[in-house]
């Protein structure tokens, strides 16, 4: 073997095991819970980083419910995805309900790093709560704008709520405990999908939805606000393997400029936008991040 063939087998043996030429990065991996505003979410920040940082960003988005998405993350099966700290504090942390949304977050965000050792960003900007809603008409001819109005209306609600909602440590039950509204009958429990259609179609009086259902972007409603402050905060935040922001400092600095972006209504909008008019998720996302100038 001549002298330059034993130099380019011993470069090609370096490179093989990465001492010089271009090592491969471990991708990030992006992960998403498995409806639609997460799903959303999941692929506005998969587009994002692919644009700040100058690679490949690969998705693993509508996993499944809390629980599969939080093992994805712990196992390093993806490195973020984003979650809400209502959610996290009762079904991963198994921790009461907190209703101080900074105190909320300080404890969750402490929890998880002891625990996972996965960190919390900052909240991208919008709760998404339980959402008390009446038909917007109901509203102005009653003058009725928070739940308090709302229990005293003497002629009382038909409710309709989602499976769980009867069942849930923030749900019915402590809502009433509250409030005490005035309801006609056993709520009326449905597919989460035919709340707003019911509402419509004067079936109930008032629905349990959430703060960025996309309907409430379209519909003539009214979403009551929790004077009382029962329901506890569900800021939406990127909870980041620690291991990967340490390992990708400009990681941080890109997730750092979606903190704060989003609004309940942004949100909704988005929503309704792949919902209600079944535009494809990767393109809501491309003009999303178009129309807030963080992409050009």
């Amino acid at each position: 073997m001549g002298r330059t063939q034993i130099i380019a087998c011993l470069i090609v043996g370096l490179w093989a095991s990465g001492i010089v030429g271009c090592t491969k990065e471990r991708p990030i991996t992006v992960g998403s819970k498995n409806f639609t505003e997460q799903v959303i979410l999941g692929e506005i920040v998969a587009q994002h980083l692919e644009h700040r940082l100058g690679r490949h960003v690969d998705r693993k988005l509508d996993l499944g419910g809390t629980m599969l998405a939080h093992q994805a993350l712990i196992n390093g099966d993806i490195d973020l995805y984003p979650e809400y700290t209502g959610t996290a504090l009762a079904t991963v942390l198994k921790l009461p309900p907190t209703h101080d949304p900074v105190a909320a977050l300080a404890l969750v965000r402490a929890e998880y790093q002891a625990r996972f050792n996965v960190e919390w960003m900052d909240s991208l900007g919008f709760n998404n709560t339980f959402a008390m809603v009446i038909r917007g008409d109901d509203a102005r001819k009653n003058k009725i704008a928070i739940l308090s109005e709302a229990a005293r209306y003497a002629p009382g609600w038909n409710l309709g709520v989602g499976y769980e909602f009867q069942q849930r440590s923030d749900g019915l039950a402590g809502l009433q405990k509250t409030y005490n509204l005035p309801l006609l009958g056993s709520p009326t429990t449905m597919d989460l999908g035919l709340l707003y259609r019911a509402l419509e179609q004067r079936q109930v009086s008032m629905v349990v939805g959430n703060a960025t259902d996309g309907q409430l972007s379209v519909l003539d409603v009214l979403v009551l606000q929790d004077d009382q402050h029962y329901f506890p905060p569900y800021d939406c935040v990127l909870a980041v393997r620690s291991a990967m922001l340490k390992d990708n400092p400009p990681l941080r600095m890109a997730l750092t400029e979606l903190a704060g972006l989003f609004t309940d209504l942004t949100m909704s909008k988005l929503n309704y936008q792949v919902d209600g008019e079944h535009r494809p998720v990767r393109q809501v996302a491309e003009q999303f991040l178009r129309d807030t100038g963080l992409h050009r």
